[in-house]
Formats: C-alpha cells, sequence, structure tokens
C-alpha cells in the first residue's frame, strides 16, 4: 500500500517499505508519519528554498544511523520530531567554527526555530547530542534506552525553555553537579532511572528547583 493523504492534514506513509521519503509530499502536511519503514536517511532542505509547512513529523522506526539537522532551515513550525527506534548514533545540532570567516553558526541561525519535543529514544546515542541549546523551543528531549554515558555541563547550555528530561534506561555513571543547574523552566521530570549512577546526587538535586521537579533515580547501580 502507498500513502495515505486525508487532502488537508495527515500524510500517514508509515508501513508502506518506503526507502526514501518522497518528493514534495511533506510540503503541503501539517502531520507527516514514516514511520516503520526502510528510510535511512532524511535529509531537510534539497536547495529549493521552499518551506514545509510540517508541524509534527514522524520517522519512528526507520533505520536512520546518522542525522544532521544543521540544514533544516525549511521547517519554521515544525514542533516535534519523533526519531524513536532507529540506529541513531551521531545526531548534529551544530556546526563547528569555520577557521576564518565571521560565518560563525550563521547556517544554523534558524535551526527549527518552533520544535518543542525532540524524541530519540531506542538509539545507539554515546553522548548527549550536541547544540541542544539551538533549538530555542525545545521543552522536551526524551532519550531513554540510548548508550549514553555521562552528562557534561555543556550538554544542556541554553536550554532555557527545557521542562522535561528523560534519560531513562542508559548507561550514565557521571553527571556533572552543574549539569542542569540554569535550566529554570524544568518542571516535569529528570528521569535518571536504570542508569550505572552509584555515587549520590547531592550537588547535582541542590542546584534543581525541588518545589517543581520529580526526579527519577530507581534501579541504579547503588
Amino acid at each position: 500500500p502507498g500513502c495515505r493523504w486525508d487532502g488537508q492534514f495527515l500524510l500517514n506513509c508509515s508501513f508502506t517499505r518506503l526507502s526514501t521519503i518522497p518528493e514534495d509530499t511533506a510540503q503541503i502536511a501539517v502531520t507527516a508519519d514514516f514511520s516503520y519503514n526502510n528510510i535511512k536517511t532524511f535529509v531537510c532542505s534539497d536547495g529549493r528554498n521552499e518551506d514545509w509547512m510540517l508541524k509534527h513529523l514522524n520517522l519512528s522506526n526507520n533505520l536512520i544511523s546518522e542525522l544532521i539537522l544543521t540544514t533544516c532551515t525549511n521547517l519554521p513550525i515544525l514542533e516535534t520530531l519523533n526519531l524513536n527506534g532507529n540506529a541513531i548514533h551521531t545526531l548534529t545540532l551544530d556546526m563547528p567554527t569555520p577557521a576564518h570567516g565571521s560565518m560563525k553558526y550563521s547556517i544554523v541561525d534558524h535551526l527549527l526555530p518552533a520544535l518543542k519535543v525532540l524524541s530519540v529514544e531506542r538509539n545507539n546515542l554515546s553522548t548527549v547530542p550536541r547544540g541542544l541549546g539551538l533549538l530555542q523551543s525545545l521543552e522536551t528531549v526524551h532519550m531513554s534506552s540510548n548508550a549514553i554515558q555521562q552528562i557534561d555541563p555543556k550538554d544542556f547550555k541554553n536550554c532555557s525553555q527545557l521542562k522535561d528530561i528523560d534519560l531513562r534506561n542508559n548507561k550514565i555513571t557521571k553527571i556533572h553537579p552543574d549539569a542542569f543547574r540554569d535550566l529554570n523552566k524544568l518542571q516535569v521530570v529528570v528521569d535518571l532511572r536504570e542508569n550505572a549512577l552509584t555515587i549520590p546526587l547531592p550537588q547535582i538535586l541542590v542546584s534543581l528547583n525541588f518545589f517543581q521537579l520529580e526526579v527519577y533515580l530507581s534501579k541504579n547501580a547503588w
């Protein structure tokens, strides 16, 4: 069976054995579901500068191993991106600063400006993707069931709108005391269950706002 289009909002291409995303389809849909296919690569912009009207994009349960989002300047109103159940080991959000010239980050100034939910569960990430702070509207990050080993102070830097972080079922042994320090909007949960933490986390907990926050820590090595 091919893709099903409701004529207005929803493009449903799940379970259609697609290996690539059909051209032009996502420029009219509000919600596009490409889950459970054989897609290996996803490239946002093809250079035609036409903005897609997508608000919700589901690429879960495909064969994507590496994803570069720095070209995604043509998704100005995308709110949710579901990448669960792929084989992603590299998710690139930032660009290395060139040695010469002044184009520092210029290419990613408009990187997914409306994105609120990024879900990368059940993948092969060994670190938190760099550059999450470039997603200015990001509120929810779900990265459970990966192979993340530690949380560094820069991992959530500039993520000023972040409310909900799910890091359950990873291999986390270390969390920097300042890792969550400036996340003033954090209010739903920091989920660290089923990791490899062995030491208590008083410094981290003190830096979080207890009154609004739930922190889940069960099923760790202690």
